[in-house]
């Protein structure tokens, strides 16, 4: 499959290449990735975010709940604290999910 952004970077376009048949499918990006992080709610993720002057965080934690704009994470090293991101930061790569299954 290939897959290509467009320049407003808010959709991205899905084309199956099958025997000389081409489909074209839209697919909203942020959509799609909150529906991926939606459907690991509550599974263990390891979180690598930009932590600004060169600096990347790297975390353990658990994906609490997500909202239409935002999800929250865990942390598993403090049990009180949450961080949260918007999907965007995912998209621009500001933070990156490894989900543990």
């Amino acid at each position: 499959m290939l897959y290509l952004l467009d320049k407003n970077k808010n959709m991205i376009y899905n084309i199956k290449c099958g025997k000389r048949v081409y489909a074209v499918e839209k697919i909203n990006v942020l959509t799609s990735i909150k529906d991926e992080i939606e459907s690991h709610v509550g599974e263990r993720v390891t979180l690598k975010a930009n932590g600004g002057r060169r600096k990347i965080l790297v975390d353990n934690g658990v994906i609490e709940k997500t909202y239409p704009n935002i999800f929250v994470i865990r942390l598993e090293k403090d049990t009180h604290r949450t961080v949260t991101y918007s999907y965007s930061d995912v998209l621009t790569k500001t933070v990156q999910i490894v989900f543990a299954g």
